[in-house]
């Protein structure tokens, strides 16, 4: 079967420090709002998945030539619902590929109700030194109707079981804006999880997605639409009561108390390098932008035919889009995720990176921005307002060029 494209990894060479991020398609159930790259019922898969993304490691350890690695992401998918062992023969087969700090931040997402003692216990012994929990809410009624399959107390049971484990950088991901969430509710939620005291909260605006289930319940009638209006006083409210909690905000979506910002999320944000590895995974490497083969089945078919690549061969053909990134879209690129983080894009490192003062470049958009309340501007920095916070893609859209 012919799939993915003919690519020369030598475009590829590399030898600054990378992020990697690992997806695991499985679930045991997906949710109503979501349309990752992820499936349920296909465990019958997992042996061979795994074996495929180890072959993968070892193409690209052969390609990128022993890189150091500044952080390893698991995501999905639940790869809470994996096995530990598989997680252990993944990060055993970076650790021989490629250069690994001792200190390095490991993230694994989880839902609450994979938390089990044994296997937590055994993902922290093997490497695993962050968790992301998808709580989502803390009102069983939301949780429900968004097809989760945890309620608010095994939400809070779970996370206490990781502390006592002892993982001391747990971050907690929240949803607002949804179907029928009041503000009373979403206020509920905000207080258990500041009750909680993680090290790190991430909220996310619901996005209805064309093709699920939470979309095609919204068209027939059966759901109300959610409201914009509600989800920017959900937004507004967050921000103070984590602001009061002594959480700081620095990303548009993203809190953490002091030295527990997310160092993988912000290699995305800064634009910096990155290597996802699994079926669907995205990867940013030398301004190139690629995807591997979404299909699990298709992914693990064609990798687990190879037992090695050499570095000049072309056989990369489990990837299947590639970008090269232009000068004029590597900028805008670098300013719209920038702009995402509260510091805002440092002029000075901008300047440097593209040889262009970046308040030259974009005078007039920079002015009508400022003239908006939209942007605050510097000697040295340009961010996002308060009130461009709100407003992020009216801001981002006019650093296209």
């Amino acid at each position: 079967m012919d799939s993915g494209i003919k690519i020369d990894p030598k475009i590829f060479y590399n030898n600054k420090t990378l992020g990697i991020y690992v997806h695991i398609p499985f679930c045991q159930s997906k949710c109503f709002y979501c349309d990752f790259n992820t499936y349920a019922n296909i465990d019958d898969q997992i042996d061979d998945y795994i074996n495929s993304l180890i072959v993968e490691i070892n193409i690209w350890s052969n390609i990128l030539k022993a890189s150091s690695i500044k952080s390893i992401f698991f995501g999905g998918g639940t790869p809470s619902y994996i096995h530990s062992k598989y997680i252990e023969k993944i990060l055993t087969s970076l650790s021989k590929h490629f250069i690994i700090n001792k200190n390095i931040e490991i993230t694994l997402e989880t839902n609450p109700n994979d938390v089990m003692k044994q296997k937590f216990n055994d993902l922290l012994k093997i490497g695993i030194n962050r968790i992301s929990m998808g709580v989502q809410s803390f009102d069983n009624y939301q949780l429900k109707m968004l097809g989760r399959r945890h309620d608010s107390k095994e939400a809070e049971n779970s996370y206490n079981i990781l502390k006592e484990i002892g993982y001391n950088n747990l971050s907690i991901d929240l949803m607002y804006g949804l179907p029928y969430q009041s503000i009373k509710s979403w206020e509920k939620t905000l207080e258990k999880s500041t009750h909680l005291d993680p090290n790190h909260i991430s909220l996310y605006s619901l996005q209805v997605e064309k093709g699920t289930p939470l979309k095609n319940k919204i068209m027939s009638g059966e759901y109300e639409a959610p409201n914009d209006d509600n989800a920017a006083d959900m937004y507004e409210i967050a921000e103070k009561t984590l602001f009061e909690n002594k959480f700081s905000q620095y990303e548009i979506s993203n809190w953490s108390k002091k030295k527990y910002e997310c160092i993988h999320n912000k290699i995305y944000w800064e634009n910096n390098y990155y290597l996802g590895l699994g079926a669907g995974a995205h990867s940013h490497i030398n301004n190139i932008r690629f995807s591997n083969i979404r299909s699990p089945k298709l992914y693990t078919s064609n990798l687990n035919k190879k037992t090695s690549i050499k570095s000049n061969s072309n056989q990369l053909d489990f990837i299947e889009n590639l970008e090269k990134l232009s000068y004029s879209e590597q900028i805008s690129d670098t300013l719209m995720m920038g702009m995402r983080l509260n510091e805002g894009i440092n002029l000075t490192v901008f300047e440097k990176k593209f040889g262009k003062s970046m308040t030259n470049l974009f005078k007039n958009q920079i002015n009508k921005l400022s003239k908006l309340n939209l942007i605050n501007v510097s000697e040295t920095h340009i961010k996002l307002s308060k009130k461009g916070r709100l407003l992020g893609n009216e801001v981002f859209k006019e650093f296209i060029i």
